[in-house]
């Protein structure tokens, strides 16, 4: 690999790099007819596209039973790395819980705003050509910290789904789990079938497909948003270690073959050594295939910038899902910079800390989504309303204003609603 100036990226590179295309639009037209045939025919469905899909033939959709009893098979190293994700996880979520407030108001008013959870929620957990127990906890610990009543957990059906992953779902507090995966999956939550329970919100990462799905059923369920594949912008000045610096960028290479993996660096040294160290490293990782094929792929690569502003204002464009600053002034540089999912400061801070086990939640906005919102939180699970109390006197302190405005806006019954209160002379 070799770096390239940021100064003399082609319009094609530079919209290779800022509008990443999670391959969506290619497969919705499939995506709705799956989605149709689980509406039509729900479970008969679901076993269906579990032969087609994934040569595995489906018995029992229902596998909550399966993931409680696999919680005493997975190593006892495994449980405890999982139970204790779980605690930091839920740490971190507990203390975003908003709290009901009531403020009252001189002339009479009484205003607040109340917080409660929805009641029946679906995750996705991702399985296919890895094991994804993190992603368990990620998407049911802060369901589970909100409070929500019913947390329905779906993951692809293999001949054994990964132990691993069905203790984290069990262990994060899943009511139910679900063996079916892909844009059948999130069908079933959407809309219900005999034996899947019909949900009010879906959430979680996972492929085209299932992202396609997301986008199908929305409007008839609510969803957290949709994510493509995983990314990663490192910000780095002279003061890096190349080695850490690639070490992020193949971390997450080996997710997906259409990951996007950058650096951006203002220093021609690091940008050298950094592209020495991904073609040492990528050969010696277990899945090397992805991460030559993530390197390859036109929104990744190792860039130089002019100067560190110029770094700053690509990252900033470039709204990463993770960002990573490892420079002196990390926090100032950070200070700049709006757009990013999460963010990790320094050469400690490694983006699988976040992945796996620091506490915050691994389900960020990809292709930019960070532009507009953030990732999956506490707040993901509940829902706010606003109260209000008015006095007699607050009443008729703000009845002039309203029934001015309804007038204006001829609603007349509106401004009578109001001076109905005052017939009496009270």
């Amino acid at each position: 690999m070799e770096p390239r100036q940021v100064a003399d990226l082609s319009p094609d590179e530079r919209r290779a790099f800022f509008e990443r295309d999670a391959g969506v639009d290619a497969v919705r037209g499939d995506v709705r007819d799956i989605v149709e045939r689980v509406r039509d025919e729900g479970d008969a469905a679901l076993r269906a596209f579990s032969r087609e899909f994934d040569g595995v033939e489906v018995a029992n959709v229902d596998i909550t039973d399966e993931a409680e009893r696999a919680v005493e098979t997975v190593d006892d190293d495994v449980l405890a790395a999982i139970r204790e994700s779980i605690a930091n996880v839920r740490a971190f979520h507990e203390a975003q819980l908003p709290e009901d407030w009531t403020r009252e108001f001189a002339d009479g008013r009484e205003l607040g705003k109340r917080f409660r959870p929805l009641d029946r929620v679906g995750v996705y957990v991702p399985g296919g050509t890895a094991a994804y127990p993190s992603s368990a906890v990620m998407g049911v610990v802060p369901a589970t910290v909100a409070g929500v009543e019913h947390v329905a957990v779906v993951t692809p059906p293999a001949d054994e789904v990964n132990p691993a992953t069905l203790a984290a779902i069990h262990e994060a507090g899943a009511d139910a789990v679900y063996s079916v995966g892909g844009a059948q999956a999130v069908a079933a939550l959407a809309y219900g079938t005999e034996t899947v329970t019909r949900v009010r919100k879906v959430v979680g990462p996972g492929n085209k497909w299932v992202t396609a799905a997301k986008a199908e059923v929305r409007g008839d369920v609510e969803i957290d948003f949709l994510a493509g594949p995983s990314e990663v912008l490192v910000l780095a000045d002279d003061s890096a270690d190349p080695t850490a610096v690639a070490a992020d960028l193949l971390a997450q290479a080996e997710h997906d073959p259409n990951a996007s993996v950058v650096a951006v660096t203002d220093s021609a040294d690091l940008a050298e050594a950094v592209c020495a160290e991904l073609d040492a490293r990528a050969p010696e990782r277990e899945r090397t295939e992805t991460i030559e094929a993530a390197l390859a792929n036109d929104a990744s690569g190792v860039l130089l910038a002019r100067s560190m502003p110029e770094a700053v204002l690509f990252a900033e464009e470039y709204a990463a899902e993770h960002l990573s600053i490892q420079a002196r002034d990390d926090e100032a540089l950070l200070d700049r910079i709006t757009n990013v999912g999460s963010a990790f400061l320094g050469r400690f801070t490694p983006v699988a800390a976040g992945d796996y086990a620091s506490g915050t939640n691994h389900v960020l906005p990809t292709n930019g989504g960070a532009k507009a919102f953030g990732g999956l939180s506490t707040e993901t699970f509940l829902r706010s309303s606003t109260v209000q109390r008015l006095s007699a006197d607050g009443l008729r302190d703000l009845a002039d204003t309203v029934t001015t405005l309804a007038e204006a806006e001829g609603l007349e019954a509106h401004a009578e609603s109001v001076r109905a209160r005052f017939e009496d002379g009270e």
